[in-house]
């Protein structure tokens, strides 16, 4: 079942070609790349606009740092009560204003904007009319190109470019990892082991989801994460984890 076959969702996704598609016309004078232009720009106004959203995750990582003694001493003393224990954790994360899960925030945020990207470039009619981006490119591969249509359909350039695209992204994510890596917290029952598994994973689903998804969807991941490495890396300079 398509889901932008009901009205309401289809009238969404009609906007967003129809935005893209005025973007694309007015940025052809500067780049045959247009439309992939357009899609970087798009992107770098979502991350703009989500800049609250990364300061407030800021913050909750040096309110989390912050909070590792208290966390500690909990540990301590209800360490043969694990209902106690996780109940006073989160009371102590609740008091603070803050969640253990708050880094995942901007990615979910982020979540609708990749899939109508994936959607945009997967449709070849939107709204009862062709879907003109389809003819768009990035050195000469189209943008509604996967890694996997071009490896199985034995497309080099689609390969290589795509593939670019997915490395890209994984690099980033594991610098971002490694930089911004969460020192476990001893009797953070808040976080349940499941919880911060998907955090730590969610650098690399990000690279995996990429090799899925068409090009221009890739691109908007390969901005996005660059960005949020950027602002990460700013802000931990405004907002640094205190000392335990």
């Amino acid at each position: 079942m398509d889901l932008f076959a009901f009205p309401p969702l289809a009238a969404l996704l009609d906007l967003a070609y129809s935005g893209l598609m005025t973007l694309s016309t007015a940025l052809a004078p500067l780049t045959a790349a247009s439309a992939a232009l357009a899609v970087v720009l798009v992107t770098l106004l979502v991350r703009a606009a989500l800049i609250p959203t990364g300061i407030a995750q800021a913050k909750a990582e040096q309110t989390r740092a912050r909070l590792a003694p208290r966390l500690r001493e909990l540990q301590k003393k209800h360490k043969n009560d694990r209902e106690r224990l996780q109940r006073e954790t989160m009371q102590l994360y609740r008091d603070e204003n803050t969640s253990p899960l708050a880094g995942c925030l901007p990615v979910l945020i982020q979540a609708p904007v990749v899939g109508v990207l994936y959607t945009l470039f997967l449709h070849t009619t939107i709204a009862g009319h062709p879907n003109a981006l389809l003819d768009e490119t990035l050195l000469g591969v189209p943008l509604g190109s996967t890694l996997l249509g071009s490896l199985s359909r034995g497309d080099t350039a689609g390969v290589l470019v795509c593939a670019a695209i997915v490395v890209v992204i994984a690099v980033v994510g594991e610098i971002t990892r490694r930089a911004f890596r969460m020192a476990p917290v001893a009797g953070d029952l808040a976080m349940p082991a499941v919880a911060g598994g998907l955090i730590g994973a969610l650098q690399f689903v990000t690279a995996v989801v990429a090799a899925f998804v068409p090009l221009a969807a890739g691109l908007y991941l390969v901005v996005t994460v660059t960005w949020t490495l950027g602002q990460r890396l700013v802000l931990r300079r405004i907002y640094p984890a205190p000392r335990t």
